[in-house]
């Protein structure tokens, strides 16, 4: 969804904003980067009889109705440039503070200067179909193959859902270790982000923590 940016609203890539409707609030990483006009963000619904307040609210609303969004954005998942090597690692809407950042990063043209930087973006879902930005990221990948690669994953390949898929197979965290021998990245230079899942943030944790990664995380969790 897009949300009207208000006067004097900034933020930076990777934080999140505070938006509610009929008094319920809840927070949510913004998808967009700062210089865009409008707010985006990727929300999944969350049915009310599973749990889900507002995004049922959210879901209804038609272009110029009204939610409520605090004044200021928060959150500290933002990008370092101390590492040339980025690992991204997400489950769904967890890649929501990557496309800030790489949106970003390109507006500023700071992949024509001699940093290096490398984003991998490893994003894992049950559904080819949950994806929410696997065409923008296709793009980017093509359009930038120094800069930006892209490894999706679904944990089900067998499921009908999942006809045709020909990419890789296996939840994001059981796959990290194998992508992060493939791509060479070594601990003195790549940072690991890991965004979504609670569990599979602990589970990458204790992958790569013990072997010399640093890792930061952001953890989401369903509506309650």
């Amino acid at each position: 969804m897009w949300i009207e940016k208000p006067e004097g609203f900034t933020f930076k890539p990777g934080q999140y904003c505070t938006i509610g409707a009929e008094g319920i609030e809840r927070a949510y990483s913004i998808a967009s980067a700062p210089h865009e006009d409008r707010i985006e963000l990727f929300i999944e619904l969350v049915p009310y009889e599973e749990g889900g307040h507002l995004t049922p609210l959210l879901y209804a609303l038609n272009v110029g109705d009204k939610l409520s969004i605090r004044p200021r954005a928060k959150g500290i998942f933002t990008f370092n440039p101390n590492f040339k090597n980025h690992l991204l690692v997400s489950t769904v809407t967890g890649v929501v503070p990557y496309i800030s950042y790489l949106r970003d990063y390109l507006h500023k043209g700071l992949h024509r200067d001699e940093s290096g930087h490398h984003f991998y973006v490893l994003e894992g879902a049950s559904y080819h179909d949950e994806f929410g930005y696997d065409d923008e990221l296709t793009r980017l990948a093509a359009e930038h193959p120094d800069l930006v690669s892209f490894i999706p994953t679904v944990s089900r390949p067998n499921e009908a859902r999942n006809n045709g898929w020909k990419g890789e197979t296996g939840r994001v965290n059981a796959i990290v270790e194998a992508q992060v021998e493939r791509l060479g990245l070594k601990q003195d230079d790549t940072l690991i982000y890991a965004c979504g899942h609670p569990g599979m943030i602990e589970d990458v944790k204790a992958r790569l923590i013990p072997k010399g990664y640093a890792v930061d995380e952001e953890r989401f969790w369903k509506e309650d």
